[in-house]
């Protein structure tokens, strides 16, 4: 379960935490269940130029901690959504993809290649990418997909850019592009549109 609390300042957010938890723990009572404090977290997001504030979160004279990342829904967040975390964490499953498409190469037709490339490489990437798709670590990531392209065509240090084109595959900034602008499709109720302002 997760729970957003927001506020400006320290004392009205003491209050929402207090209240939220005792809303939880009632709805959990009436179904007989309760929370788990040695799995209850907390993160406070900040920016890099605000400290964090030391908050304190008691209920029932049990203290909850804080964490600086989380994995949710199997994206790494952390405290200053930079994406660090979650970035590192998909490079050694695009490394595997890159080992595979090395072994692999003399043996499979270059469609195969593609194939194995969508099925493993495109969905990592693909995953949560309107959210960490700019940031300044997903570099790394457009470098591994370079690798792998390269290693699929077989050539050595030429410009990628004519083999994204041959095997039609999208660079990392490309499928950033396409997955903003399937997701504001999607939801295009969601959004305010200027005529309305």
């Amino acid at each position: 379960m997760q729970i957003l609390i927001t506020s400006p300042n320290k004392n009205n957010f003491q209050i929402k935490i207090t209240a939220a938890f005792f809303f939880i723990n009632e709805r959990l009572n009436t179904n007989l269940l309760s929370i788990n404090f040695n799995e209850t977290h907390y993160i406070q997001f900040t920016t890099k130029n605000k400290p964090k504030t030391h908050i304190k979160i008691t209920y029932d004279n049990k203290q909850i901690t804080t964490i600086s990342n989380i994995k949710f829904l199997g994206i790494y967040i952390n405290d200053t959504i930079n994406w660090k975390y979650h970035i590192e964490y998909i490079l050694p499953k695009l490394s595997a993809v890159c080992y595979a498409m090395r072994i692999i190469k003399p043996y499979v037709s270059l469609e195969m290649l593609k194939t194995v490339y969508y099925s493993k490489c495109n969905s990592i990437i693909n995953y949560g990418l309107p959210f960490w798709g700019t940031s300044l670590h997903s570099k790394k990531i457009f470098r591994l997909q370079k690798w792998i392209v390269i290693i699929m065509v077989g050539c050595r240090k030429v410009s990628c850019r004519n083999l994204f084109r041959k095997l039609k595959i999208l660079p990392l900034m490309s499928q950033y592009i396409l997955s903003l602008t399937m997701f504001i499709k999607k939801n295009k109720n969601q959004f305010t549109i200027n005529s309305e302002i």
